[in-house]
């Protein structure tokens, strides 16, 4: 096997620690934010955050407990990247708002480049023309009010095959009288991978009527989750590139490859797909226009703008940012609710008193129309964003100039890493900060910075509308058409995180359920 040549190591490494040190030299009459001890020898401060994967510590766990002795705003090395830490409100808003632009690109890593399409898609794409014209159209064409609105029937279509497979397993185990035993966890899954995919491009993934289409479902799941797990993995290589140029790829690094192969070829599929289902009246008609036929219908229009990689980069970051985030807030929103039986009972009463038809006479299934009318729903979900966040730590940003915040030089080129989990659960800015209090929103708390679950400015998630429709459209069904206890009874539902870019709960939920007999002439309906 070939060998790298030791003269050459160390060449790398020695030109490395002198850019270090022209670059520190550079800048040492600025102001910078503090720093931690304990760097070592090219990783810097890396070997902590690999300490506490290996302790199956949540990085944003291990990255709140430095901030909780060092400060809010600290400056780390990883590697050869710098990177800016912080778990204060004022100094997000300075980032987000007054260096909005100057934040606005992303850090280029191996999943970006690997999962992303070569950092083509709307989520990893630098700040450029090409990203700004990705978020117009996400913006106008994809995830508008009206765009959403126009989707409300896949979502109501989803819903109903959720609360569907919910009452025949309990009929099939012992009749609709009784309590049946359920895990949540894929069933939530299901609901937001199917909605997303019809969403997408128009066709049912999941269910017996299609088994190609069924396999090719549970192909993507797979992708997806394992998209989720590598990206969170990180590789070493992002942090000290020498590696890759010395031909050093982890293990990390080849299974990034090969599921970016797998992704390009099912994701071709279906555009090809797609391209071939689509006629002059599928594309006129608002209702039934997918995600694709819109992009498609642009390639036409402009295919050096549009080829069939940016729709593949569009598909990639919908299905990622979609499908397990989604369903994981769901999940734990149903397990808070389990935990706290006296604000589900006020959820459903407010459900009922608005659509009323008492007795089952008149009652029909909550739709999208509800939602703005239901508001301790809405501070339920928002309460789960708050505890739960999706992206506990938001997506990274990287500084294109030197800029100021919170009064520090913050130099080009450096890493952004905002920890909204800590934001979120600081006892300084929440009351009881560590509670389950949905009514906390309705008293005016959660304003500006103290709440970013979606992040901020020009890189907020556009999808943000969306999720929030789905979310409180699936919570507000399951507990119109059923009841809810915990399975232990007394005991509650664990709320321990799992390891994960989505901050997945550890242990699935499993709960107890049986249909609510006034909704029965209504679930008997679906």
């Amino acid at each position: 096997m070939d060998t790298t040549p030791l003269y050459l190591v160390g060449a790398l490494l020695l030109s490395t620690l002198l850019f270090l040190f022209l670059f520190s030299g550079r800048r040492r009459n600025l102001l910078l934010p503090p720093t931690i001890s304990g760097a070592v020898p090219i990783l810097g401060h890396l070997h902590l955050i690999i300490g506490a994967r290996r302790r199956h510590q949540p990085l944003h766990h291990a990255l709140a407990a430095l901030s909780a002795d060092h400060g809010p705003i600290l400056l780390l090395r990883f590697g050869s990247r710098q990177v800016l830490y912080i778990s204060s409100p004022s100094a997000a808003e300075d980032c987000l708002t007054i260096n909005d632009i100057t934040f606005s690109n992303r850090p280029h890593l191996l999943a970006g480049k690997y999962l992303n399409f070569d950092n083509s898609s709307l989520a990893t794409a630098s700040y450029s023309p090409h990203w700004r014209n990705l978020r117009r159209i996400a913006a106008a064409e994809l995830f508008s009010s009206a765009r959403i609105q126009s989707l409300a029937n896949f979502r109501a279509e989803g819903i109903r095959s959720l609360l569907s497979s919910l009452l025949s397993a309990a009929a099939a185990v012992n009749g609709t009288a009784e309590w049946s035993q359920v895990e949540m966890k894929r069933k939530f899954k299901m609901l937001t991978f199917s909605t997303i995919m019809r969403i997408l491009d128009g066709r049912k993934y999941c269910g017996e009527e299609n088994t190609a289409n069924s396999e090719m479902g549970e192909r993507m799941m797979r992708m997806t989750d394992e998209g989720l797990s590598l990206s969170d993995a990180s590789s070493l290589e992002d942090f000290v590139p020498w590696m890759g140029w010395l031909g050093i790829a982890g293990g990390t690094k080849r299974r990034m490859i090969r599921l970016g192969k797998e992704m390009n070829e099912i994701f071709q599929e279906m555009v090809d797909e797609r391209r071939r289902r689509r006629t002059v009246k599928a594309v006129a008609a608002g209702a039934d226009k997918t995600i694709v036929d819109v992009m498609l219908a642009l390639q036409e229009q402009d295919p050096e703008n549009y080829s069939d990689k940016i729709i593949k980069g569009m598909i990639s970051a919908i299905i990622i940012a979609g499908t397990e985030t989604t369903a994981g807030l769901m999940e734990w929103a149903l397990s808070l609710l389990l935990n706290h039986p006296k604000t589900l009972q006020k959820a459903r009463d407010e459900i009922d008193s608005h659509i009323g038809g008492g007795g089952g006479h008149g009652r029909r299934l909550i739709t999208d129309s509800d939602l703005p009318h239901l508001p301790h729903l809405q501070n339920i979900i928002k309460e789960t964003l708050r505890l739960f966040p999706p992206g506990p730590l938001l997506l990274p940003h990287q500084s294109s100039a030197d800029c100021t915040v919170a009064g520090y030089t913050i130099p080009s080129g450096t890493m952004l890493l905002i920890n909204a989990y800590a934001i979120h659960r600081d006892p300084a800015l929440w009351k009881d900060a560590g509670s389950f209090m949905p009514e906390r929103f309705a008293e005016g708390e959660g304003e500006g910075f103290h709440f970013l679950p979606f992040g901020w400015g020009r890189r907020r998630c556009p999808g943000e509308g969306l999720a929030y429709r789905l979310m409180g459209l699936a919570v507000g069904a399951l507990i119109q058409c059923f009841e809810w206890k915990r399975v232990n009874g007394e005991e509650t539902v664990d709320l321990t995180e799992g390891p994960g870019l989505s901050m997945p709960k550890l242990v699935p939920l499993e709960a107890l359920y049986k249909p609510r007999e006034v909704m029965l002439p209504v679930l008997s309906q679906l």
